[in-house]
């Protein structure tokens, strides 16, 4: 989890790939009107995303009960969030990407084709409730240095 550009994506597939789990991108489950809404650079309400996050704990869910693990990369930037994605899976470890705003924006700026532009940013960091007894990795290292840190079960 973390805002976007942190490095969600790309850690994701890495460690689904290292454990040979499956992969799944939060945002691919956006319904149309989301992404015509980031696409015009405007931010999601609660409401937009409660269908998105009802789909993603489904998805939680299925995966858990065919003894199925996977690696989602998804914001989950508020508490909220975070608690209907897992309700009902205590077994289930969040990984929190943080970056800097610079360093986030940077990445942002160099990415082409994708809806979430870096003046969106702020946005996100102001909705960005950091979580507690989590995986809190640091998104400027490399995703090797990342990836061993999460194998090893460094929560900090």
């Amino acid at each position: 989890m973390g805002v976007a550009g942190c490095g969600k994506t790309t850690v994701g597939k890495a460690l689904a790939e290292r454990l040979g789990w499956d992969f799944y991108d939060a945002d691919d489950f956006h319904p149309p009107e989301n992404i015509a809404k980031m696409t015009l650079g405007i931010p999601l309400t609660d409401a937009d995303r409660a269908p998105w996050l009802t789909s993603l704990h489904d998805l939680i869910s299925l995966a858990l009960a065919q003894a199925q693990p996977g690696v989602l990369a998804c914001s989950a930037l508020k508490d909220l969030y975070r608690q209907q994605l897992l309700k009902g899976h205590d077994n289930v470890e969040i990984v929190f990407l943080t970056g800097s705003y610079d360093l986030i924006w940077s990445r942002l700026a160099a990415r082409e084709d994708h809806y979430m532009k870096p003046h969106m940013l702020a946005s996100q960091f102001e909705a960005l409730e950091e979580p507690t007894d989590v995986w809190k990795l640091d998104a400027s290292k490399p995703v090797q240095i990342i990836l061993e840190e999460i194998l090893a079960g460094r929560k900090q």
